[in-house]
């Protein structure tokens, strides 16, 4: 498939920039939405990233990106953070999101099911460890379809 191409070479490309800036790569996409391409790019570091290093990162990436022709038609580039329900793509991002809340969808079903709303515990090996109430469940990294960190959005008022 094209896109996936598309993404795995500009996983290759933007990898060394983010790294050499002291950032992490967590995600690329190439999308079509609305009959447009779009190609996303999504950046972070502790404490969170800012414009400059968006900034920073697109213009590097429009210049590779034109160099070497790695797009064959038109697309929007775009790069930000991840936001707050950022995905997990590598196992020891559930080490570094322990205690978080998070959505995880599996490719079949663990104990009946499929889709957990749980508490990251970190990782026991190759499998994810989470809480789901109080219930402890393992889940092997390679069951995982799509994991996001939750947003925690608890709003109860105090006096």
């Amino acid at each position: 498939m094209a896109g996936n191409r598309v993404v795995k070479l500009v996983q290759q490309t933007a990898l060394p920039i983010v790294q050499e800036a002291g950032m992490e790569l967590v995600d690329v996409e190439f999308v079509k939405e609305g009959g447009r391409w779009y190609l996303r790019i999504f950046i972070d570091k502790p404490g969170g990233i800012n414009h400059e290093d968006c900034r920073f990162v697109s213009e590097k990436m429009d210049r590779l990106l034109d160099e070497h022709n790695l797009v064959a038609h038109a697309y929007a580039l775009e790069v930000s953070s991840p936001g707050i329900e950022r995905p997990l793509k590598h196992l020891n991002d559930f080490n570094r999101f322990a205690d978080r809340l998070a959505n995880i969808t599996t490719y079949t079903a663990i104990n009946g099911l499929k889709k957990f709303r749980c508490r990251l515990q970190g990782t026991r090996g190759a499998a994810v460890a989470i809480d789901m109430g109080g219930v402890d469940f393992l889940i092997p990294f390679e069951q995982i379809a799509s994991a996001r960190l939750a947003g925690d959005f608890n709003c109860s008022g105090r006096k």
